[in-house]
């Protein structure tokens, strides 16, 4: 198994990082989360190892998550706080303007289905459409007209951001 996990890393990790990326936005931290999802395959040595990475994967992404929503209440706690640590400097507009366009896209992909975001996210990372049946319990045949479907309703909402931002900057 030594040397068909030592080919999965090679021919996988690079798409388990994007998939993450995808997810928590960070590079660094999606670099972290896939070294930990295959420190963890090392250890379990699962049957099915590709999809099981991507299923490891999207569990440290949802964890991920949930600590950064604690984080932010945690940081939204200290604001109202007297003792308050010195504020940082403001971002670039180059960071505001990132911060925005992944804040539509967060947003837009938050409008799809857990099924459509799964398989979007899914087939971003390079999966098959086996693979992704099998991730999500799709049949094989509906992989595709879901994945087309979820691609136009993502389309479609981030559309109708766009244009919603773009009246209130001229209202």
């Amino acid at each position: 198994m030594g040397d068909e996990l030592e080919e999965l890393y090679r021919t996988t990790y690079a798409t388990v990082v994007r998939f993450l990326y995808r997810k928590v936005w960070d590079a660094d931290r999606a670099h972290d989360l896939a070294q930990e999802v295959f420190i963890r395959a090392m250890a379990h040595r699962p049957e099915k190892p590709r999809a099981w990475l991507f299923a490891v994967a999207a569990n440290l992404a949802r964890d991920e998550a949930r600590a950064a929503i604690r984080r932010k209440r945690h940081l939204t706690l200290l604001k109202d706080d007297p003792v308050t640590l010195p504020s940082s400097q403001p971002a670039a507009d180059e960071m505001v303007e990132e911060d925005e366009r992944r804040a539509r896209v967060d947003e837009a992909l938050g409008t799809l289905t857990k099924r459509d975001r799964e398989v979007l996210l899914l087939w971003d990372a390079g999966m098959s459409y086996p693979e992704i049946a099998q991730q999500t319990g799709l049949a094989v045949g509906a992989v595709g007209t879901t994945l087309a479907r979820a691609r136009k309703r993502l389309i479609d909402a981030h559309d109708r951001m766009e244009h919603r931002d773009d009246r209130a900057a001229h209202s």
